[in-house]
């Protein structure tokens, strides 16, 4: 818990930078920048995010098997939903970002359509 105090007050100081602040985290909209102008809750098919995760691994030459990691992946959901402290959720007011069919490139372009239309005061 300490270390988890000292961290919520680094977030939150570097969130409130006057440049502003990207910030990425099961918990960011939630508990450390609940007030943040614009909040996504990033998510994509489980199968699509092992199958990244395993591309990452393998890039870095560590072997491990798909059904492995996706058992793995499903446990870190479920811990991370269900934990007593700053549990995993989507903020009310965070928009849905599915990036399952999404590129990295995509992924950011629909980002930052959301961002502008958030800038402009209109729904994305």
């Amino acid at each position: 818990p300490a270390v988890r105090a000292e961290l919520l007050t680094a977030q939150r100081r570097f969130a409130a930078s006057p440049e502003g602040a990207v910030m990425e985290g099961r918990d960011i909209g939630t508990v450390v920048c609940p007030d943040a102008d614009v909040k996504f809750f990033v998510t994509a098919a489980l199968d699509t995010r092992v199958e990244r995760r395993l591309k990452e691994l393998h890039g870095r030459r560590e072997q491990v098997e798909f059904d492995a990691l996706r058992n793995e992946i499903i446990a870190r959901d479920k811990r991370d939903a269900e934990r007593p402290v700053s549990p995993m959720r989507q903020a009310a007011d965070a928009h849905l970002l599915d990036t399952t069919h999404l590129s990295i490139e995509g992924a950011v372009a629909a980002a930052c359509r959301i961002i502008d239309a958030a800038r402009k005061g209109s729904p994305e």
